[in-house]
């Protein structure tokens, strides 16, 4: 998912670069989705694994 993030951001910047702006937008967007939506599911799998150990 991490790596979605990072592909979404490169072609924010890459819009940005040549001016799109609404492109760039809209990835950026997405970027920031899939981040968040990485982070949370990190966060999760990391509580999860600290709580299972004995």
């Amino acid at each position: 998912m991490l790596s979605w993030a990072l592909a979404f951001f490169i072609v924010a910047i890459i819009a940005a670069i040549f001016g799109f702006t609404g492109i760039a937008a809209g990835a950026a967007e997405i970027a920031k989705i899939l981040f968040v939506v990485f982070v949370v599911l990190f966060l999760v799998s990391l509580v999860a694994g600290l709580l299972r150990r004995p």
